[in-house]
């Protein structure tokens, strides 16, 4: 049993998580350092780099932070060439930087929907782009991008994600058409509603001692009658970046309680 277990070890492993100074990302590099990898993330700013160390510190965890957009090509490949330097070739790219324009279609500008699509879609094709090579080269990588049960549904006001998370569902699965042969495994984290603080307001008990109309929504689209944690998230992400899946591949992994499975109550 303990050799089985070795399988889920990510020690020795060098992981780059985008975005990853709070919330999601923040969750998914604690999880890796837990299981023994070494982290280097990167945020879009400085004050969001230090803010990230600042929180990594509080745990305990020596993680080197980076100012980097991913949008940006030539600033990917010139961090990539860094962490190879300073910490070591990548073993592990997590696609988690995103963004979210909340904007009903018709009201959306087409610089707008091309941001959303440029950071969501692009960002992660610029970054696995960057790391596969040197992947190649050792002969094992992991690529989990960070996808969304937009994947899969649409809902108002979120043409611009739901396009972009769609495209990076079949980038995955194209990574892993590519690249499966030189054992790179690319798989998906779908993760559901979950509980942070940017989504606390959406949960804030009314005046009237009531929930919040969209709280009530989502615990009723929910089997699991309740909003995700980020920790559970870590579970699933340590899963997909260790040699414990080493034979999944193109494969998106929702974490949602259960909603893509149900229909819901009956009114």
């Amino acid at each position: 049993m303990n050799d089985f277990l070795e399988h889920f070890s990510l020690t020795g492993k060098t992981a780059w998580i985008t975005g990853a100074s709070y919330g999601i990302g923040f969750a998914i590099a604690k999880a890796f350092h837990a299981a023994g990898a070494r982290i280097a993330f990167n945020d879009i700013n400085q004050e969001l780099v230090d803010k990230g160390k600042s929180a990594y510190q509080a745990e305990g965890i020596d993680a080197h932070g980076y100012v980097c957009d991913v949008t940006d090509e030539d600033q990917v490949q010139s961090l990539v060439k860094r962490i190879q330097s300073e910490i070591g070739s990548i073993d592990i790219l997590v696609n988690n930087a995103g963004i979210i324009r909340r904007v009903p279609m018709t009201e959306m500008s087409a610089e707008e929907f091309r941001k959303v699509i440029d950071v969501d879609l692009n960002a992660p094709f610029i970054c696995a782009k960057a790391v596969i090579p040197g992947m190649i080269a050792k002969g094992h990588g992991k690529i989990i991008n960070i996808c969304s049960m937009m994947s899969e549904l649409g809902r108002e006001t979120v043409s611009a994600y739901a396009a972009a998370k769609g495209g990076l569902k079949m980038l995955t699965r194209n990574i892993c058409s590519e690249y499966g042969q030189y054992n790179i495994q690319c798989n998906g984290i779908g993760p559901g509603y979950i509980a942070t603080p940017q989504t606390a307001p959406l949960r804030q008990t009314q005046p009237d001692g009531s929930r919040h109309p969209f709280d009530q929504f989502i615990c009723a689209k929910t089997p699991a009658a309740r909003w995700g944690a980020v920790e559970d998230l870590m579970g699933p992400a340590v899963f997909l970046a260790s040699d414990a899946s080493n034979f999944v591949n193109g494969h998106v992994l929702y974490v949602d309680g259960g909603i893509l499975a149900y229909i819901g109550k009956q009114p």
